[in-house]
């Protein structure tokens, strides 16, 4: 279990080790969701924030939340920790360090500011490719200023404990039937559930329709911002836990609105004044919702399939 592995002398020994310090002292329980455990720790150079995961992929996972964080980083619009190491653990899983901030609690007095962050992280791309900027640095796919022109990301990336299949493609439609079909495929494989297979068969047949009349400019997502992903210090709103890849700017939209409690009315007002919604949104934030609903499926079974179905039937209707 995690909580064993962080008390393990052998873990801390290592850790010290890799982060080049004498002193390694965890601070108690700091937070993390039930996929990780996570502790801030004090060492010689100050405090980090540790995450610990004993799984099998845990080092993919981790991986692409750092890559994930040094890309929007490197934005530099919206306040996310700064990754500092991923460290295998030999005895299985991995742990991944990265900057400490003193988080206060959830978005709230600044989810106006936040908002607007999200909507500059989400319009730079499109703004990279209208400049056609020369001479800044970029981390994807060695392209130097050059604005990203297609939807994917450099590495995989985990929505959850589940790796998502960030393969390039030249289209929004296809990269985003991709994610479905890839959820769809694990439900069928779980639980051998027909109904789902057969729904899903005609909302592919579909899915283009959502975006007629509809051109599409590569957005760098969080790719899993719902309110317990964001934060605040004393100074900033700050974002956390991050899935990226380049894709559709609205999708972003879809789990920040789902689930119960979530963002103030602030921050959707505040974004939506910089990117404004297009036509058919609403249909597409439920085609948007899909995915999360089928991921969620896929994490803590067949209590989602019944509001999973009722999405996807709601989606084919909309289409007949």
């Amino acid at each position: 279990m995690a909580a064993k592995a962080a008390g393990d002398s052998e873990l801390t020994e290592l850790l010290k080790k890799e982060l080049n310090t004498s002193k390694l002292e965890f601070m108690g329980r700091s937070g993390g969701g039930w996929i990780s455990e996570a502790k801030t720790c004090d060492t010689d150079a100050g405090k980090v924030f540790i995450k610990i995961n004993t799984k099998k992929g845990a080092r993919t996972m981790f991986d692409g939340e750092a890559a994930s964080l040094e890309a929007i980083t490197a934005v530099d619009v919206v306040k996310m920790p700064k990754p500092v190491k991923v460290v295998s653990i030999p005895s299985g899983g991995a742990a991944f360090v990265m900057e400490n901030l003193d988080i206060m609690g959830s978005v709230r007095s600044k989810a106006a500011t936040l908002g607007d962050q999200l909507a500059r992280l989400h319009r730079h791309n499109a703004e990279l490719a209208a400049k056609n900027t020369a001479g800044a640095q970029s981390v994807h796919k060695g392209s130097g200023a050059r604005a990203v022109k297609e939807f994917g990301f450099p590495v995989t990336t985990c929505c959850g404990y589940i790796p998502q299949n960030n393969e390039w493609t030249s289209t929004w439609e296809e990269f985003y039937a991709r994610k479905l079909d890839q959820q769809v495929t694990l439900i069928q494989k779980e639980y051998n559930d027909r109904e789902a297979g057969q729904e899903w068969a005609v909302l592919q047949r579909n899915i283009p329709k959502f975006f007629t009349g509809l051109t599409i400019v590569p957005a760098l997502l969080h790719g899993d911002l719902w309110s317990g992903n964001a934060g605040e210090t004393a100074d900033e709103p700050v974002i956390f836990d991050p899935a990226s890849f380049y894709g559709h700017s609205e999708y972003e939209m879809a789990i920040a609105t789902m689930f119960g409690v979530g963002f103030p009315q602030s921050f959707f007002d505040s974004y939506f004044k910089l990117l404004p919604k297009e036509k058919g949104f609403d249909s597409r934030l439920q085609l948007y919702q899909l995915f999360h609903y089928l991921n969620s499926w896929n994490h803590y079974g067949e209590d989602y399939k019944h509001s999973t179905m009722s999405m996807i039937r709601t989606l084919n209707k909309m289409q007949m």
